[in-house]
């Protein structure tokens, strides 16, 4: 078991280094430009979204005035008696 420490305490300063150089190697400049990407994506995103939301309300709405239409007509009576299976040839 101490030789499992005692690897782990040797490792640990290490990896932290290489950690911290990692991190600091990070310009803020990389850190806006990251950001400036991930806000234009999901702008596009968004701007899509509201533009197919519109779209569906006034597909909704096209649909709701055919169907007021329709309900508004009234069906003729057609005979269906009329046909070759009843013999009114």
């Amino acid at each position: 078991m101490p030789l499992k420490t005692n690897f782990a305490l040797t490792m640990l300063p290490k990896l932290l280094t290489c950690f911290s150089s990692i991190f600091l190697s990070i310009n803020q400049s990389d850190i806006v430009v990251v950001l400036s990407i991930v806000v234009v994506f999901f702008l596009i995103l968004l701007i899509l979204g509201v533009r197919k939301s519109y779209k569906l309300k006034k597909e909704n709405e096209r649909l709701d005035k055919i169907s007021e239409e329709m309900a508004r007509q009234e069906e003729k009576y057609k005979d269906f008696t009329d046909g070759h299976m009843y013999g009114g040839n």
